[in-house]
């Protein structure tokens, strides 16, 4: 559990960070990738996470903007990692000026239970990464070569001439 602002600033930020370069890296084309016809496609998965930052932190009492547009994915890739930058970008400000170390004891009302402010932001950032493994399944599905989050990918492998592990 996070203590300080600054212990979540910090793994938010390297969280995030590994976020934005996989949404950087959508395309318009692979927006649509799906496991199944009734699960989410890759673009709305990205807008979930992108939306979410808000939707979640708005309600222990953080005040940034929202983000705009409709509650469906948009169209446009950009629009999404866009979106997600300023999202985030804006708890980080509204963390940094709104709340104290000692705001992370308190409690807020999420989803019908009482989570103190610092299992929401652990839960944030799972929730991120739990998402985040998801898009990157349908990345490489849909043809896109996936940057490494914790270490090399196996195309980051193959590039340095070294023999992926199967």
């Amino acid at each position: 559990m996070f203590t300080t602002i600054q212990d979540f600033v910090n793994e938010w930020t390297r969280e995030n960070q590994s976020t934005q370069r996989v949404l950087d890296t959508l395309t318009d084309a692979s927006h649509s990738q799906k496991i199944a016809p009734d699960f989410r496609s890759l673009g709305q998965l990205g807008w979930h996470i992108a939306t979410t930052i808000h939707e979640m932190l708005s309600r222990t009492g953080l005040t940034f903007d929202p983000p705009g547009g409709e509650h469906h994915a948009p169209a446009s890739a950009k629009t999404i990692a866009d979106t997600y930058r300023a999202a985030a970008a804006g708890l980080t400000s509204a963390i940094h000026s709104q709340w104290t170390d000692e705001s992370l004891a308190e409690s807020a009302d999420m989803y019908g239970e009482q989570w103190k402010n610092a299992t929401t932001l652990r839960i944030l950032i799972s929730h991120e990464i739990h998402h985040r493994g998801e898009m990157i399944v349908l990345m490489r599905q849909a043809g896109l070569r996936v940057p490494d989050i914790y270490g090399p990918t196996r195309e980051d492998w193959i590039a340095q001439g070294m023999e992926p592990l199967v």
